[in-house]
C-alpha cells in the first residue's frame, strides 16, 4: 500500500475556525489556495466532478480517510483501483475558473466538516452538511 501525505493542516484548522463560529473568510480562501488536497479522478484521467445546485464541483479531501470515507459511501467496489492526484488549492482554484461551466471546490464533501468554495470564492459556504 502506498502511503500519500497531504498538507491540508492549515485548512483543516480554518475550517474548523469556521465552524467553531470565528473563522475569516479571507483566511479560509487563503488556507485552501496553499493546502494541497487529493482529488479522485475518472477513468480516462480527468478530474472527478459532482453536479449540485446547478454548479459543478471539484472534489478535494485533506487526507486518505476523508477521501475513503467519500468513496465508501458512494459504493466501493472491491478489487478496483481508485485513483487520484495531488494538486495544490490554487491550481484547482484556477482550474475550477478556466472550466465552461460554473465550479465550485467541495472539500472533505461527506466528511466531519465539509467546506464548499462557491465559483467566485466569495461563498466560503458548508453546504454539504455534517458528515
Amino acid at each position: 500500500m502506498r502511503v500519500v501525505e497531504v498538507d491540508s493542516a492549515r485548512l483543516r484548522g480554518e475550517v474548523a475556525a469556521f465552524y467553531a463560529g470565528f473563522g475569516h473568510p479571507g483566511q479560509l480562501e487563503s488556507a485552501l489556495r496553499v493546502s494541497t488536497l487529493l482529488v479522485p479522478l475518472i477513468d480516462d484521467d480527468r478530474v472527478f466532478t459532482l453536479a449540485y445546485g446547478g454548479l459543478q464541483w471539484l472534489c478535494g479531501f485533506t487526507g486518505v480517510a476523508e477521501y475513503a470515507r467519500f468513496m465508501t459511501a458512494r459504493g466501493v467496489v472491491a478489487g478496483r483501483e481508485y485513483r487520484f492526484h495531488t494538486f495544490l488549492g490554487s491550481r484547482l482554484v484556477d482550474f475550477a475558473a478556466e472550466q465552461s461551466e460554473p465550479t465550485g471546490i467541495a472539500v472533505d464533501m461527506l466528511g466531519a466538516a465539509p467546506m464548499a468554495f462557491g465559483p467566485d470564492l466569495s461563498a466560503d459556504v458548508s453546504m454539504f452538511g455534517q458528515g
